[in-house]
């Protein structure tokens, strides 16, 4: 739903959210404001942020631009005992934003994929070369698995397609 609804549904009561967030949105009558509750980290209980006293103004005006709000419950919000998901496109946003996140439906319980930086290997002659690429620096994805860590790792066609990408721990 578009924020519009999404707003109409916080001022009756609802939570809402975007799909990969732990947290959600809701309207707090006696302030006449939206309250953000934070998804919980570090084993705190998560903040609880009025809206107005955001620290990120443009993240918060483009999440409001967003048409993929949803009612939060209890099946899609970690903080009230469910498990977000989310699409690649989400995935890729938050591997930037240096989380680790992977595939619901991966085999390995603690398979997951990370933005690896600081690149480097070591040559055939024993020198040390530090990754670098005109386009993208000194980057590439990191998928960690039972095994050991596989650097540079490629997505399949079922990954990117996939709406089931969750945070890893």
């Amino acid at each position: 739903m578009k924020f519009r609804e999404a707003f109409e549904a916080m001022k009756s009561g609802a939570k809402v959210k975007l799909p990969g967030w732990g947290g959600y949105w809701y309207w707090d009558p006696k302030k006449e404001t939206v309250m953000i509750k934070c998804r919980p980290k570090d084993g705190d209980e998560g903040d609880i942020l009025d809206i107005r006293e955001t620290k990120r103004v443009e993240y918060t005006l483009l999440n409001m631009q967003s048409d993929d709000w949803m009612i939060a419950d209890e099946n899609n919000c970690p903080v009230l005992g469910g498990e977000s998901t989310f699409s690649f496109a989400d995935a890729i946003r938050y591997l930037k934003r240096g989380l680790k996140v992977a595939r619901k439906g991966w085999n390995g319980k603690k398979q997951y994929i990370q933005l690896a930086t600081g690149i480097s290997y070591k040559s055939a002659d024993g020198d040390i070369v530090n990754c670098d690429h005109e386009a993208i620096g000194n980057k590439a994805i990191a998928f960690v698995g039972t095994s050991g860590v596989q650097m540079g790792w490629l997505a399949s066609q079922a990954d990117m397609l996939a709406e089931d990408w969750t945070f890893a721990e």
